[in-house]
């Protein structure tokens, strides 16, 4: 009673509001015609300084805001479906909402993003890049010295490109040493190391990986894909400990490698076996399948399923996962997806294979920011490979593994709840 009385309140506040004023809906179940360039429509109206109401679990997740004229030119220039939607089908879907597991999260303010990426990386080299360029979003590209330069507090936002944290240059060696583009990246890691007064790249690299971890305690959000997020904690777990071999650094590997890594230091990981051998195509047991296994079921029954949460208790992870699908195609990477027994105990699991091992997406909170891992290289590309040409985003504009990136982006402008104790 008490709960159907706070919100007769709330709608006899509102109606004045909605007799007055028009809404533009951006539906994001089946009907949405373009479904990644909705995602930048709404980053652009955030920049224009006009709220968005993300509506939780409501068709996909759809997005209501102020009708004005410039935005219904851009949804058509962009070719996004829209809905006029009247006082009354308003009051109908909050209605729907209060009713339901939905709720609205408010978007107040575009985030300001960086991508963390080698300056010899191309964008097709990386779908969160991929899907800002087509969704028409804003971004910066960074690096080791705008990272140890104390830079990242410029941002609100790091997506973390596949880089290798460990300072073993993505274990290509078994299969690209003899590349020039190999040698090419080998001598630009260790000049950026030198210049930054470190002795290797494995040290640097562990540096970055700390700066990193520091960025998202003071409140940052960090979302990493394939063989960062894995490796992002085994740097971290790796302080003090050489895990590297001479064949990367010139000196061997700690021979007491494995018990000194210290699990306490990891956002996320734990009680991993480091692959330390540079022939093997691996850093540690966390990713599922192995690499080197390559054991599948194939493109046409790979799938993850995406959790269902409380929309008004768990907004978060709600946000995170909204999609016009419940399962999502699987698609490889270095890292493919994680060992379940690997994850530590207060990470959110967001989808994963049902009745497997293999866990897909996760989300933790790490001081007052979070961090988001989802394994794979490119949601529309299942198998990648090194010099694949580039995915066109044209030809998937509905395609449910890139609107996760995509909620990850916009998740950061939500006003934030305060956390019940």
């Amino acid at each position: 009673m008490k709960r159907d009385f706070k919100y007769l309140i709330l709608l006899i506040f509102l109606i004045p509001q909605i007799i007055f004023s028009q809404k533009i809906l951006i539906p994001m179940d089946l009907t949405q015609t373009d479904h990644l360039k909705a995602y930048g429509i709404v980053y652009w109206v955030l920049k224009q300084d006009i709220n968005v109401e993300w509506l939780l679990n409501y068709r996909g997740g759809s997005f209501l805001m102020d009708s004005y004229e410039g935005i219904e030119k851009e949804l058509r220039l962009r070719g996004v479906r829209y809905e006029n939607v009247s006082p009354a089908a308003l009051l109908e879907i909050y209605s729907v909402i209060d009713e339901s597991n939905m709720d609205i999260a408010l978007l107040e303010k575009a985030s300001k993003i960086a991508i963390y990426s080698p300056p010899n990386k191309q964008p097709w080299d990386d779908a969160v890049t991929l899907a800002l360029t087509y969704a028409e979003i804003d971004y910066d590209v960074i690096w080791d010295e705008e990272v140890l330069d104390g830079r990242l507090n410029d941002y609100d936002w790091l997506h973390l490109h596949h880089e290798d944290f460990t300072g073993q240059y993505g274990k290509f060696y078994a299969n690209y040493r003899n590349q020039p583009w190999y040698h090419e990246q080998q001598q630009r890691f260790e000049e950026m190391a030198r210049q930054l007064g470190y002795a290797k790249v494995s040290e640097e690299k562990k540096a970055v990986a700390r700066a990193i971890k520091s960025y998202i305690g003071q409140g940052g959000f960090v979302f990493a894909m394939c063989s960062a997020t894995d490796a992002l904690d085994i740097a971290l777990a790796a302080e003090n400990v050489d895990i590297v071999a001479s064949v990367f650094d010139g000196d061997p590997v700690d021979p007491k490698a494995q018990e000194k890594l210290d699990y306490s230091k990891t956002l996320a990981f734990t009680d991993f076996k480091l692959y330390t051998d540079p022939m093997i195509y691996e850093y540690s047991d966390i990713d599922y399948p192995p690499s080197f296994q390559a054991v599948t079921p194939g493109a046409e029954a790979d799938y993850f399923a995406l959790f269902e949460f409380s929309a008004k208790y768990d907004p978060v992870p709600t946000m995170l996962t909204q999609d016009h699908v419940g399962t999502v195609k699987g698609f490889m990477g270095q890292t493919t997806g994680f060992k379940r027994d690997k994850i530590k105990k207060p990470v959110v699991i967001l989808g994963e294979v049902e009745g497997g091992e293999q866990v897909k997406y996760i989300h933790g909170n790490y001081g007052k920011g979070t961090f988001t891992f989802l394994g794979g290289h490119d949601p529309e590309d299942y198998r990648h490979f090194v010099g694949d040409p580039p995915t066109r985003l044209e030809l998937h504009k509905n395609s449910p593994g890139y609107r996760l990136i995509l909620n990850n982006v916009l998740f950061p402008s939500a006003r934030k709840k305060e956390r019940k104790t």
